[in-house]
């Protein structure tokens, strides 16, 4: 078992304010793995004060040099993928495989998109006889969840670093210990002190601290829809900056013309990834009522293939979920879906065989779901599909739409201009055409109650940003000579 005892401070690390421990679980063995510090307000207070002295300094840095950093901590944390694969599996339960080439895989390859992406992005422009100039928020608090615990605060963190902004980064207490591995290699390659800057700790105490601090301009969220309203509540009476990435009950609807066996087996796969604890989790399956036997039966059929067990016995494609509350939530919504006669076609409520240990839940397919129903409506997070039949597309649409989420989703038609035309018409931040993959460099976020601003590529550096408009006399040679600099 390994410990953590100190905070990233200031470039320093530094013992936490109080003496009170948290326990890190392994989600497959219900065993401590690790203790890491429970923060309070004194610690939160600290890790602002130093964010707060090394922006203006950092806020006026170039972009390559920014770049010159991200580049380095890409270095650092590709040399230490095999531990960080090994953390992340043992801490949320993805297998090891899976682990390497998605929790890891991502994350690094975002600290690269970064590097480059700030050298080429536009800074400035000249509109009229004004120079509009792009300018860092200023001290960024990132609270980032456990479900892809590495890749949301790479999303955030490297982005804000571009933009120039300094940061307080406060990662899930669930899953942590991936991010102290990223101190560790921010503090190797020499980011100026106060630059970036971890605490742990729990939502209510060391989280609200920091999201009501004064010298805080903005908080970066991503969790649940119920924490990003307390959020939002708590940073308005600042008026600072939110931008949050929420839940999701995202629809895959497969038109009658689509490739069935290509759409069952695509909505599955992203229904149950990372044992459906995935924001943007394709939980419902809409299909047309004339194919809901066709489509049932195949949809079973590539359950079987999700075999459960040990992350890191190489063999299964679903582990654990990350904590026995998370089990105990997504076991429940299973029940409720019995309850209100949705029709269980595999899975089920209880414990999958010959695995005492670990947090784990049978992959669990619900057949003629209703669409106001319960686990129709309500995030689950975990393996649990809802197929749910529509009589026409203008009825798809309306049951694509009729939640109160807008993350994701998924359209399969035998044409992509099909399924674009389908697309358009649904209130979602992203839909994959014919199971097209996830990119790294276009916007990721929701409509509704999935949040409000966006991450990934340009679109996620833009969130740490501020225009700002220098007016010049229209003939005044400055203005060009400005533009240029």
């Amino acid at each position: 078992m390994q410990s953590r005892d100190s905070f990233y401070i200031n470039g320093k690390w530094v013992p936490a304010s109080g003496k009170t421990r948290i326990e890190v679980i392994n989600a497959s063995t219900e065993e401590v793995m690790a203790t890491i510090p429970d923060g309070d307000e004194k610690d939160a207070n600290a890790a602002v004060a130093a964010a707060r002295a090394a922006f203006d300094s950092w806020s006026t840095t170039t972009p390559a040099m920014r770049g010159d950093y991200l580049r380095k901590i890409q270095e650092g944390l590709k040399a230490r993928s095999e531990e960080l694969a090994k953390i992340i599996a043992g801490e949320v339960g993805m297998p090891l495989k899976l682990s390497a080439m998605i929790q890891v895989g991502s994350p690094v390859a975002n600290f690269g998109i970064y590097a480059k992406l700030v050298n080429a992005f536009q800074w400035q422009e000249v509109t009229g006889n004004s120079l509009v100039v792009r300018e860092p928020v200023g001290v960024v608090v990132c609270i980032t969840p456990w479900n892809y615990p590495l890749h949301q605060i790479a999303a955030k963190v490297a982005a804000a670093l571009a933009a120039g902004c300094t940061v307080v980064l406060k990662p899930s207490e669930v899953a942590p210990l991936n991010a102290f591995v990223l101190a560790d290699v921010i503090d190797s390659v020499g980011l100026p002190a106060g630059v970036f800057n971890l605490v742990t700790g729990t939502g209510p105490v060391i989280g609200e601290a920091l999201v009501r601090h004064p010298e805080v301009d903005m908080i970066s969220f991503t969790g649940s829809t119920r924490a990003g309203k307390r959020i939002s509540e708590v940073a308005s009476a600042g008026v600072k900056r939110v931008a949050l990435e929420l839940g999701g009950k995202s629809a895959s609807v497969i038109l009658d013309d689509a490739d069935l066996p290509a759409a069952v087996k695509g909505t599955v796969n992203a229904c149950f990834l990372n044992s459906g604890q995935t924001c943007s989790a394709h939980t419902r399956m809409l299909v047309p009522e004339s194919r809901y036997e066709e489509v049932a039966k195949l949809a079973m059929e590539t359950a079987k293939n999700f075999t459960v067990g040990d992350p890191f016995g190489g063999s299964a494609k679903l582990g654990p979920l990350v904590s026995g509350a998370q089990r105990e939530r997504v076991r429940n919504y299973i029940r409720k879906g019995i309850e209100e006669g949705a029709e269980l076609l595999c899975g089920g409520p209880e414990a999958p065989d010959g695995l005492p240990k670990g947090y784990y839940v049978k992959p669990t397919i619900f057949g003629r779901v209703k669409p106001d129903s319960t686990i129709a409506q309500e995030e689950i997070f975990g393996p649990v599909l809802s197929i749910i039949t529509y009589r026409d597309e203008d009825d798809a649409v309306k049951i694509a739409n009729g939640t109160a989420y807008g993350l994701a989703g998924g359209v399969w038609s035998g044409s992509d201009e099909h399924a674009l035309k389908f697309a358009r018409r649904m209130r979602t931040g992203q839909v994959d055409i014919n199971g097209g993959a996830f990119n790294l460099g276009a916007p990721f976020g929701g409509y509704k109650q999935s949040g409000g601003g966006r991450e990934m590529g340009p679109y996620g550096l833009e969130e740490f940003l501020e225009y700002k408009s220098l007016q010049f006399k229209p003939d005044a040679a400055a203005l060009t000579a400005s533009a240029v600099r």
